[in-house]
């Protein structure tokens, strides 16, 4: 058989590690940021572009797609290269997908700060950058499969499954998630509404961390921990087992984050139940890898890259299974909106994505410099302080999370609520956000010395951007052999392995999905709940510009201790029928707010927004004196209505047409009310429409009680 001769293409390799590098020191650095806001406000500057609402999603999409991306593609194109004995299918395409990506990146770090945000938890970019996020994952997926399509190896390895898995879903979930009506560039709504949104943002939410955090690590894992290790895959039939019932189950687990919500009871158990079962398939590649160093413990004693990878398979083990864990209704019940699910996602963010990505590089960069690392010592001390700050970062949080779940949901011997105010329980808490910057700082030190280090091994290496292979090329009149395992045929055929890897993922999305959007009854209307007035609309979006809903949820759950806490009734599915988009939130670092509207005047509200802690003594918010200096944009009113009403909001055209001056009818209304107060603010001020917003939460359903009565 003859023998081709080719080259490996490192460069592609070597540009996303740096940027891993880069970025992964930005998306730290802002985490470190917020996490001391959250004791210490004055951190935020008192700049608009810097609050903890704006910069809360910059951190997270800088760690998951800048940090954790760049790490999964120079991961793929290093292993994807070897495993087909093939160079990627086009220098072009790999340039496009790398500019592009950065390009898109520097994009989110320039949008989210000024708060143009969708407002959906990792999915807060708006229409044209998502457009190009799918033009280039596209080009992505087409260098990958054309490159598995001209491989000289007959069988795709285990970590091709994956990162097949990985670009089909991941197409999937952006493109369902991102489906928006464009009101102009920086501005569109959902065309989901309410319960319908929450479905498909968290069906996206859920399996953007299975598909995105964790099967492309999962590939990664096969290939280099056998290489760094020197010891085959401990079971290539439970590999098997492993994959396909993963990319099956994973995608029915997501209404596991919306029990006790307004989610139809059926989708919740779906969702319950799939996550269970995912304990299975979750520990099956837990046990692969951690098998896999087997007889090899005598070396991961000494080399830091086994040690980051054992250390990492089981961050990996622990987080599945709390996962399943944190589904079940009774620990939801306590756990949900708390720091309980901050220290779980940082258990898998840092362990497995971070520990897995650092011993990836490890690997990667001395073989491409065809040298050694700089220095093993300083690999061992990142390793300990990568390990030390997961510890100080994730043992305060469990802690500050049953603190707050339990303090929560006590009641006296009376039979009242013990602790009443939400603001003291936050308090109590502070010195626990404070030990958690401590492990972020620990973290963030230890990446600074992985940067130190492989520069230095950089410079005292040298690069072989085109490193030179040579295999026989495939023979396609003998690929398939009689008595070939069933898997082992389809191993050999990459569309119809792709194609199955589709049909596996959308079965879950569909069953969920299709019912909830067809069947009415799925989603009961409440006559008195009325879309929102132009000002009230206005001042919405503001909320959302402003990220309130980072630290705000507006989801009362059926709990006795809510309902009592927020003193109103729990939240219905028919109050969220003309949110475009939903805002139900996931953490609660300040109350809720779904039943605020009349509680407090507007001069409250105005006090509380210039400067928090004059309303709310020891809150942790920041200002927003901006809100009274700013104009509302009124030439956004009319678009915005006519977009919604494309989308099923009934506003009439003569309510567009008269959208401004009901706006400034109701906004004078609220100035002069403030004026009695000793207030004077412009009826034109941001602030009028978020008070105007702020009002308006849960008055619906006073007015359909009161009506009642």
């Amino acid at each position: 058989m003859q023998t081709e001769h080719f080259n490996y293409d490192n460069r592609i390799v070597r540009n996303f590690i740096i940027a891993t590098m880069i970025f992964g020191v930005i998306g730290m650095l802002v985490g470190l940021i917020i996490a001391i806001q959250l004791f210490l406000p004055e951190a935020n500057l008192g700049i608009q572009f810097t609050t903890f609402g704006r910069i809360r999603p910059l951190h997270t999409n800088a760690i998951i797609f800048a940090f954790v991306g760049n790490a999964i593609f120079a991961g793929i194109y290093y292993s994807l290269q070897r495993l087909c004995k093939a160079r990627l299918l086009s220098d072009f395409l790999s340039n496009f997908h790398f500019w592009g990506w950065q390009l898109i990146i520097l994009s989110a770090a320039i949008t989210l700060p000024l708060g143009i945000t969708s407002s959906k938890e990792y999915a807060e970019l708006e229409w044209p950058i998502d457009i190009a996020i799918a033009l280039v994952w596209v080009a992505f997926g087409i260098n990958m499969i054309g490159t598995i399509i001209k491989r000289r190896e007959k069988q795709m390895y285990v970590a091709l499954w994956f990162y097949i898995a990985t670009f089909v879903t991941v197409a999937v979930l952006h493109i369902v998630n991102s489906i928006e009506l464009p009101v102009s560039l920086t501005k569109s709504y959902m065309v989901y509404a309410g319960v319908q949104d929450a479905l498909v943002q968290w069906w996206y939410g859920h399996n953007a961390v299975a598909f995105f955090l964790t099967t492309p690590f999962l590939g990664l894992m096969y290939y280099f921990l056998p290489k760094a290790a020197g010891r085959p895959v401990y079971s290539y039939k439970l590999s098997i087992l492993h994959f396909w019932s993963l990319i099956f189950i994973y995608i029915w687990a997501g209404p596991h984050h919306l029990l006790y919500s307004s989610l139809p009871d059926w989708a919740q158990s779906l969702g319950v139940v799939f996550s269970i079962m995912l304990i299975a398939p979750s520990w099956g590649g837990m046990i692969n890898g951690l098998l896999t160093l087997r007889g090899a413990w005598d070396k991961v004693r000494d080399e830091p890259v086994l040690k980051m990878f054992a250390v990492g398979i089981t961050a990996y083990g622990m987080a599945t299974f709390e996962g399943p864990l944190l589904s079940l209704k009774n620990v939801n019940a306590i756990a949900h909106f708390t720091d309980w699910i901050v220290a779980h996602v940082h258990v898998g963010a840092l362990g497995w994505n971070g520990l897995l990505t650092f011993a990836i590089i490890y690997w990667m960069i001395p073989r491409m410099y065809h040298t050694t690392m700089y220095s093993k010592k300083l690999m061992n001390v990142h390793f300990w302080l990568a390990t030390l700050g997961i510890v100080f970062y994730a043992i305060p949080m469990y802690w500050s999370g049953f603190t707050q779940g339990l303090m929560w949901k006590q009641f006296t011997p009376e039979g009242t609520l013990q602790y009443p105010e939400f603001l003291k329980i936050s308090i109590q808490i502070l010195p626990l956000h404070v030990m958690r910057s401590i492990g972020g700082t620990l973290y963030l030190a230890g990446f600074i010395i992985l940067i130190y280090n492989v520069v230095k091994t950089m410079q005292q290496g040298s690069f072989v951007a085109d490193e030179s292979a040579e295999a026989p090329a495939i023979d396609k009149a003998t690929l398939f052999g009689k008595g070939d395992f069933w898997h082992s045929v389809l191993e050999k055929k990459p569309v119809m392995f792709t194609t199955l890897a589709i049909i596996a993922i959308l079965i879950g999305g569909a069953v969920e999905m299709i019912p909830t959007f067809l069947i009415k009854e799925n989603i009961p209307t409440i006559a008195s709940v009325k879309p929102y007035t132009p000002l009230e609309l206005q001042g919405r979006d503001i909320y959302i510009r402003e990220g309130c809903n980072a630290c705000h949820t507006q989801w009362v759950r059926p709990f006795r201790s809510e309902t009592e806490r927020y003193q109103g009734e729990y939240s219905k599915a028919g109050e969220f029928v003309y949110d475009h988009p939903f805002l139900w939130g996931s953490k609660r670092t300040g109350p809720d707010l779904h039943r605020l509207g009349g509680k407090y005047p507007d001069s409250w509200h105005y006090h509380h927004m210039i400067d928090p802690r004059t309303m709310s003594p020891g809150s942790i918010m920041p200002p927003y004196p901006w809100l009274a200096e700013q104009d509302i944009d009124l030439s956004s009113t009319a678009p915005k209505m006519k977009a919604l009403k494309s989308l099923g909001v009934p506003y009439s055209d003569e309510e567009i047409s008269e959208a401004n001056n009901d706006l400034s009818k109701q906004a004078q209304t609220i100035s002069a009310g403030l004026k009695k107060d000793g207030i004077a603010l412009d009826a034109n001020k941001e602030m009028i429409a978020m008070i105007a917003y702020l009002q308006r939460l849960g008055a619906d359903i006073k007015k359909q009680n009161t009506a009642s009565n």
